[in-house]
């Protein structure tokens, strides 16, 4: 009770209505035991913020910060909810560098291709370098090498036969 006015104050009105703010807090946050935290949260902010404001509307008042209260927490849950699944999201991202077994083992077999494209003439590795790795056709090759289609072909022909140990090396079919 007010001292001043004798009429109710923001505590009693909200303890006599409480059943009427936990609905209006359910309806925003459609959880009954948040639409209780709410409740409780706003009973705890109005008492601990005693001001010596004269509140005309007491229970408008009282709906006013359960609704504030409810629509933060709310908020709140659905930041958190996105905050989170970015993280879950970012720990199935592989790594750029993938697993150091895998990069040795990587590693090796570039190593290995190298070597035996290495033993080739430089320009039938050249014919297929341009061929595997930048999409040339014969033609544009043998016009790059100054050599026929059909060597280009044959020297294709020989750096693959060339890699056919590679891929014995490797375990590819």
């Amino acid at each position: 009770m007010d001292v001043q006015t004798g009429e109710p104050g923001l505590a009693e009105v909200f303890v006599a209505n409480r059943a009427q703010l936990r609905r209006a807090a359910l309806a925003i946050v459609r959880v009954p035991e948040e639409a209780d935290d709410v409740v409780q949260d706003s009973y705890v902010k109005l008492i601990e913020a005693r001001s010596d404001a004269v509140v005309r509307q007491p229970l408008a008042y009282c709906f006013q910060v359960v609704r504030n209260m409810a629509l933060d927490r709310l908020r709140r849950a659905s930041f958190e909810a996105n905050l989170f699944l970015v993280e879950e999201e970012g720990q199935a991202v592989p790594s750029i560098h993938g697993h150091p077994e895998r990069h040795a083992i990587s590693f090796q077999n570039i190593a290995i291709i190298d070597r035996a494209l290495a033993a080739l003439p430089a320009r039938t590795r050249r014919a297929f370098e341009l061929y595997r790795l930048n999409g040339f056709t014969q033609r544009d090759i043998g016009r790059e090498l100054g050599v026929s289609a059909g060597l280009v072909n044959g020297m294709i022909r020989e750096a693959m036969m060339a890699l056919t140990h590679c891929r014995e090396l490797l375990g590819a079919e």
